[in-house]
């Protein structure tokens, strides 16, 4: 096993739950081989959840993506990073190129192109990207998400005006 690995599965067994672990064996991991795309993928996860470093995240998993654009793993972290960073458009071509890649978590790419149009305030493209993530749902977890996440943009939506009697 080569010492690199050895640090990132340590990085990988040690995140989220012990912090100077993961940094410490990522930068182990990044030290012996400083294009390792899992390693930076995980260095990209820390700066965009724990330090909320946008930037720095969204630098660490294009990174990753450069060395290995097959890292499907990465693809709805990098998104969220993006998508709280507010470069949505950047984020919007990357989940169409994303969703056209082989084993990719199409319904949790489509769930990040709902958030995105949310973000947006484009509550009706949301809802009808959530039914297309619906048909990718393979679980009951996921499935409450989306409906959670749809009665969400409902309430966001403007009510219609009625009209008077």
């Amino acid at each position: 096993m080569k010492h690199h690995n050895k640090y990132l599965i340590k990085a990988l067994e040690s995140y989220p739950y012990d912090l100077e672990e993961t940094v410490d064996s990522l930068d182990y991991a990044l030290s012996y081989d400083p294009d390792n795309p899992m390693a930076l993928a995980l260095m990209g996860r820390v700066y965009s959840e724990i330090y909320q470093d946008y930037e720095l995240a969204i630098e660490y998993f294009e990174a990753a993506l450069e060395e290995n654009v097959q890292l499907v793993a990465a693809y709805s972290d990098y998104l969220l990073a993006l998508t709280h960073n507010e470069d949505y458009e950047k984020a919007l071509k990357f989940v169409d190129f994303a969703v056209s890649v082989k084993s990719s978590d199409k319904g949790m790419l489509l769930a990040r192109r709902a958030l995105i149009y949310e973000c947006l305030d484009e509550y009706k493209k949301a809802l009808k990207t959530i039914k297309i993530a619906r048909s990718h749902s393979y679980n009951n977890d996921f499935m409450s998400y989306l409906d959670d996440f749809e009665q969400r943009i409902k309430k966001k939506m403007p009510k219609k005006k009625g009209k008077k009697k």
